[in-house]
């Protein structure tokens, strides 16, 4: 059944909004990140090693300024360099996972003309990757440059957002992109599967519809939500790292693809359910990897 994302985001936020608390998280939001700009700007240009540590404090303080509180599951990978593979279902996730992972995230090209969010993403290294075919090569290079140098970086490979209930079909060819192919992964490339869930607000347990709270997908506005969202209650928002593994021991893209979803979707059901560590979604075959 197809998702009604407005219906949903219009009920949910509309509860879960207040107006006084949005403004007073804008402006603390708003001072903090003029407050780092510059310094993380100088630690770019100067290749200083605070250009990756610098966006996980900035992530964890903005997490605190919209009231949003990170609880860990698992150990995140020591290994450099790593491959963290996500769910994603809002840009919420971008400091939720920032403030856990010393890493960079892999974004679409249209994120980068984004006004503020586009120059906040460059500064913390972000590779941008064009979606067309004939661009591939290039962003592949560009990938696996920086995961030689040992840089680890965050991937979202359903190539979307979801609505937070399901996990959608990881895209195999952006496994390609990280340089991940038949026999040529680096022997010395761990990659980390990551599930990420909204569970609770103000300590409540969130419904099917009101994770639209956290949620941004389909054709819903961004900025309608995130003025919303701004000034919703606490969200408890949970991460489950599950156990890094070597590229290398998978033939192609295609079963390591199949073999993260597995493990990120058996985390996104346990972290809903509220049984974590359960196995048993990966027999389901109309939500395997795509090609």
């Amino acid at each position: 059944m197809t998702p009604q994302p407005r219906r949903y985001h219009k009920d949910a936020l509309h509860a879960a909004c207040s107006p006084a608390l949005g403004p007073v998280r804008l402006l603390a939001y708003a001072l903090l990140t003029l407050a780092l700009l510059p310094v993380q700007w100088l630690a770019v240009i100067f290749r200083r090693p605070l250009s990756y540590r610098l966006p996980v404090w900035y992530h964890r303080l903005c997490c605190r300024i919209l009231g949003i509180e990170v609880v860990v599951h698992g150990r995140v990978s020591r290994h450099r360099p790593t491959l963290f593979v996500s769910n994603h279902s809002s840009y919420l996730d971008i400091p939720v996972l920032g403030s856990r992972i010393e890493g960079s995230f892999v974004a679409k090209t249209e994120v980068g003309s984004w006004p503020l969010f586009g120059t906040l993403a460059r500064l913390q290294h972000t590779v941008f990757v064009d979606r067309r075919a004939r661009n591939a090569k290039r962003d592949s290079q560009s990938l696996r440059s920086r995961l030689d140098r040992g840089d680890c970086m965050i991937l979202f490979p359903e190539g979307t957002s979801s609505d937070g209930n399901r996990t959608l079909a990881f895209k195999s060819a952006l496994f390609g992109v990280a340089g991940v192919h038949a026999g040529t992964a680096s022997p010395a490339l761990t990659v980390q599967p990551v599930s990420i869930v909204p569970t609770h607000l103000d300590g409540i347990p969130l419904g099917r519809e009101y994770r639209a709270v956290y949620a941004w997908y389909g054709d819903t506005d961004l900025a309608p939500h995130l003025w919303s969202m701004i000034g919703m209650g606490r969200l408890r928002v949970q991460i489950a790292f599950h156990e890094p593994v070597s590229a290398a021991r998978f033939t192609n893209r295609k079963a390591l693809a199949d073999h993260c979803w597995c493990e990120v979707a058996d985390g996104v059901a346990g972290l809903l359910s509220g049984r974590r560590g359960q196995k048993g979604r990966c027999t389901a075959t109309d939500d395997r990897a795509a090609a």
